[in-house]
């Protein structure tokens, strides 16, 4: 018998045959060609790892896991790449690694509603390079201490500053401390920040290549705690004793400090006349303790006036856009955020925030309380109905997830609302999973942990999509301005009775100042300054409050 003669081509394709009819030719061992495919490979899976990497850790276990998310990775890589700086908000150079709240927060936070000015940006860049040359350590700013240190001064001084005092609870400080800044952008200032307990381990630093930290060899830092209005370098107290006028001539005091505190008088509220302002304008160093967001006034005072129009077209923007420019979590906070946000929140179709503030002495819950904040949730439909006839229902559709985050000091509100969703179905048939953080019970200010979840659950409020807030509370301010969130705020109850109409939408997305002057400068007379300018009007929430509205909006 003949045997025939087979190649080893012959072989392969027989091979081959066996399980589909392919080409030899296509799948020939060509050097070239596997090169050519490795090299396309690992292109496509470095593009995968650097867009994976730019997203949230539960995002990318969804895309990995769920083949109808994959559409989603374009879109998310390409807000990650684009927005990363906020539309040129915030400056570039930063150690991500040791800030990852600065990069990775535009991630989970919904666009920003408007973008900023090319006025502001510029403003902002100009700012850091002050900073950067007069700031911490430098020989201007050794130079500048050393003006304290002799208690008087003839020349003008190279650079100016103004020194944000530690004060009040978490929510107040990062309103003052975005209006301080606001102000020292204004007056051409280096903002420094009196370090307090725990700013340093809240938040990191927003300037790039210089701290924004008062340095504890500072030569008054220890004498912080004692400046009230009864100080020699107090301005109120200046103006009092006239000190103010005799020092307009060839000797100035290097420093003044500003009581703009809730219980500041007359004389301290000069600091909101054009007229003093001009006389603050001589002094290297001030002092500013404060518990006020004071920034609408600066729209009243006509020296500030239209700078911060070219800086902030849309006026209702202001708060949001330096609290996401000033307020980066530190990676410990982040990282709070971070743990319940994917755990308990991410997969939510829907997630509404309650703020909850009581001032009512006494231990919750309050039923008046709960009455109230059930009807605002029912009245606006940020809730489904609950039906109590019916232990189950099984709607034809797919069901809807919503997560709710609610905050308090109290757990009575939470076990309120997570009793109610679990022990009834919805009429519509949304499943409602009901969350809280933490129960502190009481406000521990200058308490590391507490402050720490403070400023968590701030951010994880700001990261929903609907948002109630408690009246009064800068807790609540400072939450939904980070989320551009125009929130339904709770009406403060009186005598113990739930106000009717329960909550009113907000109008603007800036906080209120709490205690403004009623002072016309000009006139030297008093006056309701809510009638000055159109953009400047009562707030929502507090009757005698100042807030800032854009000019289209109606109350």
């Amino acid at each position: 018998m003949k045997r025939l003669k087979r190649s080893w081509s012959d072989h392969r394709q027989a091979v081959w045959s066996l399980d589909r009819p392919i080409s030899t030719s296509k799948w020939s061992l060509n050097p070239v060609k596997l090169i050519g495919f490795f090299i396309v490979g690992l292109m496509v899976f470095t593009a995968a790892s650097i867009i994976l990497k730019d997203l949230p850790s539960h995002t990318r276990l969804r895309l990995l896991t769920d083949p109808d998310a994959t559409e989603d990775v374009s879109h998310l890589s390409i807000t990650a790449q684009k927005d990363k700086l906020l539309g040129g908000l915030l400056p570039s150079g930063f150690d991500e690694r040791s800030c990852l709240s600065r990069q990775e927060s535009v991630l989970y936070h919904k666009e920003l509603r408007q973008k900023p000015s090319s006025y502001l940006i510029s403003k902002l860049r100009n700012y850091e390079a002050l900073h950067k040359q007069c700031g911490p350590h430098t020989v201007l700013y050794n130079r500048s201490v050393e003006l304290i240190k002799s208690g008087q001064y003839r020349d003008s001084a190279d650079c100016s500053y103004l020194v944000w005092i530690s004060y009040s609870g978490l929510g107040n400080r990062m309103l003052t401390l975005a209006s301080a800044f606001l102000y020292a952008l204004l007056t051409n200032r280096v903002l420094l920040v009196d370090p307090g307990v725990n700013m340093p381990d809240l938040f990191c630093e927003p300037f790039p290549g210089v701290s924004w930290l008062l340095p504890p060899d500072f030569p008054i830092i220890d004498q912080f705690s004692m400046f009230n209005q009864e100080s020699p370098h107090c301005y109120g107290y200046m103006v009092k004793q006239d000190i103010v006028g005799n020092s307009t001539g060839s000797i100035l005091p290097p420093f003044i400090y500003l009581h703009l505190a809730h219980d500041y008088d007359d004389q301290d509220k000069l600091f909101f006349c054009d007229q003093d302002q001009s006389i603050l304008h001589k002094i290297p160093w001030l002092f500013m303790r404060t518990d006020n967001y004071f920034v609408p006034y600066l729209f009243l005072m006509p020296a500030f006036e239209q700078e911060l129009s070219n800086l902030f077209p849309e006026k209702e923007t202001i708060f949001h856009f330096l609290s996401r420019y000033l307020f980066h979590p530190t990676n410990s906070v982040w990282g709070l955020v971070m743990r319940y946000y994917q755990a308990y929140l991410a997969q939510g179709d829907e997630k509404l925030g309650i703020q909850i503030r009581v001032f009512d002495t006494g231990v919750g819950p309050f039923k008046y309380v709960v009455d109230q904040i059930t009807a605002c949730l029912m009245n606006e439909n940020l809730l489904p109905q609950i039906n109590r006839e019916e232990p189950i229902l099984n709607p034809s559709r797919k069901q809807k997830t919503i997560a709710v985050l609610i905050t308090s000091l109290s757990l009575g509100y939470f076990e309120e609302f997570r009793n109610m969703y679990w022990e009834h179905p919805t009429v519509t048939g949304e499943i409602v999973g009901v969350h809280q953080p933490s129960q502190e019970e009481h406000q521990q200010t200058e308490k590391l942990w507490h402050e720490r979840k403070a400023l968590a659950e701030m951010y994880l409020l700001s990261l929903t999509d609907k948002l109630v807030t408690s009246a009064w509370s800068t807790f609540g301010y400072v939450a939904h301005g980070l989320g551009g969130l125009k929130p339904w705020i709770l009406y403060k109850p009186e005598n113990r009775t739930a106000h009717n109409p329960p909550c009113v939408r907000a109008v603007s997305l800036e906080p209120c100042f709490h205690a403004p002057p009623y002072y016309d400068c000009k006139k030297k007379a008093g006056t309701d300054t809510s009638k000055i300018v159109p953009h400047v009007r009562h707030c929502e929430d507090v009757s005698w409050g100042l807030k800032l509205f854009d000019q289209n909006n109606e109350l």
